[in-house]
């Protein structure tokens, strides 16, 4: 299985030396590729150079260009992920694009009603393409997005007979989707799953994203339901999004001011997804799992656990991956590529 890990640079964003150390280490544990959320840690130029970060600087394009290189030189794909729905906290928090938010209260969710919104968003991934030379492979997010329908002008819209909140989330991703092939047809596009999980199969066959994108399936919990997600899965392939993508994590997901990686709950979390990539009827294409290492749950939110604190945890998961299963052949890897005696992976008491 393709394996990606997520570097997610809001919070925390490592100096170039320390991502390089880092790469230098996923390629010794077998990773085939990185999923970079740059967020405000991107080198934004022009009207949108006030996303960038400004207590802990963004990296410069040079260093945007050199880890990707540096990336390569290690055999590995780097795929930019960039929020163009929910989670747009970091763009949304400045006064100038206060107009531009669903509601007047949450900095997270984008207002699709407002032209201006597309624009700014196909701006962002022009930015982040154009800084990606030979890019193929793009993530627009589009998780979580939790005040969709709460709006004035969305309210207005959802009084006409037949629109749905469900179709207010497709059409704004389609047009995303179908704005960024129009300038790059050859590009493959990511976008997390879960706001498409509760709709039926009419209503995605119908949804004019078929073809335009692949689901990518975020489950991180360390009893994660197998039947559920291979049938989640068969729903998108039968929709005909074939294509499909699995997310699970090695940090980050277990609470919002977790400090101490439990490296036991990120190992069983993997195995279940082992179980359900072999559980999957033929058609349905599983083309790789992303890592995730979540810093914070939101941009606005507390730093949970730290990068280095996670590397045993990460090692084990890409081991368990590796292996089938988080054998003493495993063990032994992650011990000797860390250089530590010992990876702890009993469930901490709280």
């Amino acid at each position: 299985m393709y394996q990606l890990v997520h570097l997610d640079l809001k919070g925390a964003p490592p100096r170039v030396e320390y991502l390089r150390r880092l790469i230098e280490l996923f390629s010794q544990l077998g990773v085939d590729g990185l999923l970079v959320e740059y967020e405000d840690a991107f080198p934004y130029e022009g009207e949108l150079k006030l996303l960038q970060a400004t207590v802990q600087p963004a990296y410069s394009q040079e260093e945007v260009l050199s880890m990707q290189e540096f990336a390569r030189s290690k055999g590995m794909e780097v795929i930019p992920l960039v929020q163009t729905f929910g989670h747009m906290e970091f763009v949304l928090k400045h006064r100038p694009m206060w107009h531009l938010r669903e509601t007047s209260h949450c900095v997270g969710t984008l207002n699709p009603h407002r032209e201006e919104g597309v624009k700014l968003v196909m701006e962002m991934v022009r930015q982040v393409v154009e800084l990606h030379p030979g890019l193929d492979t793009l993530h627009i997010g589009a998780d979580e997005v939790y005040m969709l329908g709460e709006g004035e002008e969305s309210k207005l819209w959802l009084t006409s007979p037949g629109h749905t909140v469900e179709q207010l989330f497709l059409s704004h991703v389609t047009k995303v989707a179908k704005a960024i092939k129009e300038v790059w047809p050859h590009m493959t596009i990511i976008m997390w799953d879960d706001m498409m999980r509760g709709m039926s199969q009419d209503t995605l066959k119908a949804s004019g994203l078929v073809g335009l994108v692949q689901p990518m399936l975020w489950d991180y919990t360390p009893n994660l339901d197998v039947d559920k997600t291979v049938s989640l899965l068969q729903k998108y392939c039968s929709a005909g999004m074939a294509d499909v993508w699995a997310a699970s994590s090695f940090k980050g997901s277990t609470s919002v001011y977790t400090c101490v990686t439990c490296t036991q709950r990120h190992v069983d979390n993997h195995l279940q997804w082992l179980k359900v990539a072999a559980s999957l009827s033929p058609g349905v294409n599983l083309k790789g799992i992303a890592i995730t290492g979540w810093q914070r749950y939101d941009h606005l939110s507390v730093l949970c656990e730290l990068m280095p604190v996670a590397l045993p945890s990460l090692a084990a998961c890409l081991q368990t991956l590796l292996h089938g299963q988080f054998s003493a052949e495993a063990h032994s890897k992650v011990t000797e590529v860390l250089g530590i005696s010992a990876v702890e992976v009993e469930a901490m008491e709280r």
